[in-house]
């Protein structure tokens, strides 16, 4: 069921690619910095990029909280749902559902002869962490379907696997409720389980309620959520995500804009009451709720104060269904509505309107909006799905930046797209080789979003293979200095590259359906999160390295060798005059540098941040420490020495005057 993308095959840029790495440079390199920045480095140009939710960065601790798009009466049906002391449970399509969205509930039948609390559990997500320290807010929906003249508690509640209770609330509930009723409760746990092999129980007393029915709907169990918001966010991943320091988000996706046009993402499913949301079959192989919605999205971007790059649906989906042109009119008015519920005035767009009624009647921040996704895929119909969404939309929003999902050169787009969004997974030799992959593009106006890379395998013959053939399960040292090594040419082309986001951005552990990732978590049961633990993987840190030392002028330098192996770009802060030098040196050869520095003074110290380790080192569930950043002073001056380890990169920052 939960939580990673499994992409379809990601483009690979056809570049031709250089042979094995040369030998490091056994004298010393001299880099010669001007003064001079040669452009302004964009405030947008690192940020995160993310597909799905439930599981994961959405806080709901049940999973199939609302048997969204399952077939009733089915064992599937049933998912993460277990019988309490031989009750009879069972996904039905309720004559009087709870919501036209929801059209089945799970209806629970109390047989004869049963004593003690019979009821049913929820397993949740790989279980349920269960800290005393926590208030849990739980919900859920309940009629009987005929009317009788039971009275009785009914009971929810958290315990482990072997019964303990830890945490209920009881409620009277009356057999004369035969239309749908919401019981809402706080629970507060008594004491902290030792592991997460908890549940999420609902139970009446068996002997009262013997030949009861009772249907339920829309069930749901929340932890403390990030900024405390409602519907939000799980508190340790938001945080993660937070401290990165992301300038923008790139939603839904993605391929997570659907697998088929019927399953396609809409932005009006995905607002308003939980009732309204009918979820969607995700494109990774488990049900969406689409909980975190439109408006869940925008409220955690400025909760972390990054700024959204939202994408519109334009008629082509993952199966390859393309929609004929004279097909579009009611897309494009879908993805208007969707833009007004960002930006619109409340005075004159329902769906602002609606906005407004939802709490925030001011325009959310919205820049940039990307046509589709990977329509290289689709490079036939792009060209009139391209000119129609465009056109209409720029229309009316003239102020945004329309961005293009094919490739750059092919086919060949009208309006000219103002920008491009590339992603590559490659290997780390084609990242370290490609760093000047951007410096060769004509400056003309247009500007790239590499809106999803990463060094996925070992292998360029199978890159998307197994780990036997070289593909990667965890980013190690080699991928990282790669990837670092092609940062510093996004770095150095930031006149023309406006953003960039590593991808995919989170992996369950328990449920890997694409490797490697940004961020990987699991669920244990000793830490003071809710059942999680991040694996701080080196692909990680050094995009934080990069993300959080950046300035806004970049300053010409002596260029790498465009086939060599060390790699580094200088930029500069105008308010603090820090000077930030990134280093990537992709062999294990240490590598002796001059940076001649032409500033009238420069510090004697200054302060470096250093990821090193073994080609192979990589960070894992059972070491999760193997590669961290270690922080450290150094000496500093117009010329600044230094040696860059073996298989590192370095973040070197000084102040310069």
């Amino acid at each position: 069921m939960l939580f990673k993308h499994l992409y379809s095959l990601t483009r690979v840029p056809i570049v031709l690619l250089l042979t094995n790495f040369p030998k490091c440079l056994a004298a010393t390199t001299t880099v010669t910095v001007s003064g001079t920045a040669s452009h302004a480095v964009p405030t947008t140009l690192y940020g995160q990029m993310f597909e799905s939710g439930d599981g994961g960065l959405y806080a709901e601790l049940l999973q199939n909280r609302a048997f969204q798009q399952v077939t009733p009466n089915t064992t599937d049906a049933l998912t993460a749902w277990n019988s309490v002391n031989g009750a009879l449970i069972t996904v039905i399509a309720d004559s009087k559902p709870v919501s036209q969205a929801l059209p089945n509930s799970l209806q629970l039948t109390v047989p004869s002869g049963v004593n003690g609390s019979v009821g049913f559990s929820n397993e949740g997500f790989w279980g349920i962490k269960v800290d005393s320290s926590w208030t849990y807010n739980a919900s859920l929906f309940f009629h009987f379907p005929t009317e009788s003249s039971f009275s009785g508690i009914l009971t929810v509640g958290l315990q482990t696997a072997s019964g303990n209770v830890l945490a209920s609330e009881s409620t009277e509930i009356r057999g004369t409720q035969t239309s749908w009723a919401q019981i809402a409760v706080q629970l507060r746990p008594k004491s902290s389980a030792p592991d997460t092999n908890n549940v999420f129980f609902v139970t009446v007393d068996g002997q009262k309620a013997a030949g009861q029915t009772i249907n339920f709907a829309m069930l749901s169990l929340f932890p403390p959520t990030f900024k405390n918001r409602s519907n939000g966010m799980r508190v340790d991943i938001a945080e993660t995500l937070a401290e990165m320091g992301p300038a923008f988000f790139r939603f839904p996706g993605g391929n997570n804009l659907g697998q088929s046009t019927g399953t396609r993402w809409q932005w009006n499913g995905t607002v308003g009451s939980l009732l309204d949301r009918p979820g969607r079959v995700g494109d990774w192989g488990y049900v969406n709720t689409d909980g975190l919605g439109l408006l869940e999205y925008l409220t955690f971007f400025e909760d972390v104060g990054m700024e959204p790059i939202m994408a519109v649906w334009s008629g082509y989906s993952l199966d390859g269904d393309n929609l004929p042109e004279d097909e579009l009119a009611p897309y494009i008015q879908q993805a208007k509505d969707q833009i007004n519920f960002v930006i619109g005035d409340p005075a004159t767009s329902a769906p602002a309107a609606l906005r407004a009624s939802l709490g925030h009647p001011e325009p959310f921040t919205l820049r940039f909006v990307e046509v589709g996704n990977e329509d290289f895929f689709a490079a036939t119909t792009y060209p009139y799905r391209w000119r129609d969404f465009v056109g209409n939309l720029s229309a009316e929003f003239p102020q945004l930046r329309y961005i293009a999902t094919t490739d750059a050169w092919d086919p060949i787009l009208s309006p000219t797209p103002p920008s491009y969004d590339v992603h590559v997974y490659q290997t780390p030799g084609w990242f370290a080789e490609n760093s000047f992959y951007y410096d060769s593009f004509e400056r003309n106006g247009t500007t790239y979003f590499e809106g999803e890379y990463a060094a996925i395998s070992t292998n360029a013959n199978d890159l998307f293979g197994t780990q036997s053939d070289g593909r990667l399960l965890w980013p190690d040292m080699q991928s990282s200095t790669g990837e670092a090594a092609f940062m510093t040419g996004l770095e150095r082309n930031s006149d023309i590259v406006f953003a960039a986001s590593y991808a995919p951005l989170l992996q369950h552990v328990n449920s890997t359906q694409w490797t490697p990732d940004l961020i990987s978590f699991e669920y244990v049961p000793h830490l003071s999160c809710d059942s999680c633990r991040s694996i701080p993987c080196s692909a990680l840190m050094h995009t934080q390295l990069f993300s959080l030392n950046v300035g806004d002028e970049y300053l010409p330098s002596t260029l790498p060798a465009a086939n060599g192996t060390l790699f580094w770009t200088v930029t500069r802060s105008s308010s603090s005059r820090d000077v930030f030098i990134k280093i990537s040196n992709t062999v294990e050869t240490d590598a002796e540098m001059v940076f001649e520095l032409p500033f009238h003074s420069v510090a004697s110290s200054g302060t470096l941040q250093l990821l090193h380790g073994a080609q192979n080192a990589s960070n894992t569930p059972e070491a999760p420490n193997t590669v961290i950043p270690v922080t450290s002073t150094i000496s500093t001056g117009k010329s600044l020495h230094y040696i860059a380890p073996g298989f590192s990169v370095s973040v070197i920052t000084v102040q310069a005057q």
